[in-house]
């Protein structure tokens, strides 16, 4: 696997201060993607020993909250299979930090047997993240104003709560006060 970017102090990608890690390779090739230059799977650098070093060291601080990765496309099978073992160590070593990951595959074509993206390590990769932004970014549907995605069609979705009742849970912010 390859990666374009690692950013070490993201708001824009999940709550909190992240570390995000934009994967390269993507099959969906969103018009107007913020990012084209990621579809190539190997645009940038190797994800090697030394990067997943990098990120872990990154995510050993107190104000960091968590993980995002995004893309390219986390969820194209190659890089699901380079991703699951990371995932799993970042989970071990910070229990306390959460995994978000974006995908322009939905999380029903995730869960479909012979579809695209479904590998043999999806539901593994799936355990191994708390929230999924799913869908393509659509740019009839754009809207700067929403939080934490592009385009209406997308849903963050809380995926520990999803594989808890068996349906589609939405993820709440939790951190945003209540109106009266």
């Amino acid at each position: 696997m390859y990666y374009g970017t690692i950013k070490d102090c993201d708001i824009a990608n999940g709550p909190g201060v992240r570390v995000t890690l934009f994967v390269s390779g993507c099959t969906n090739h969103c018009k107007n993607c913020f990012q084209p230059e990621t579809w190539d799977f190997a645009y940038g650098e190797p994800f090697t020993k030394e990067t997943e070093e990098k990120i872990l060291s990154l995510l050993n601080k107190a104000y960091i909250k968590g993980l995002t990765v995004l893309g390219g496309e986390p969820f194209e099978p190659s890089n699901q299979r380079a991703l699951l073992p990371f995932l799993q160590q970042v989970k071990t070593a910070f229990p306390e930090k959460n995994i978000w990951a974006y995908s322009g595959f939905t999380y029903e074509m995730l869960k479909t047997d012979g579809s695209h993206p479904r590998c043999e390590v999806t539901d593994a990769l799936l355990d191994t993240i708390d929230v999924l932004v799913d869908g393509r970014f659509i740019e009839e549907q754009k809207n700067p104003g929403l939080q934490f995605r592009g385009s209406e069609n997308q849903r963050i979705i809380d995926i520990q709560k999803t594989t808890e009742t068996g349906s589609i849970v939405l993820w709440e912010d939790k951190t945003k006060p209540k109106r009266l």
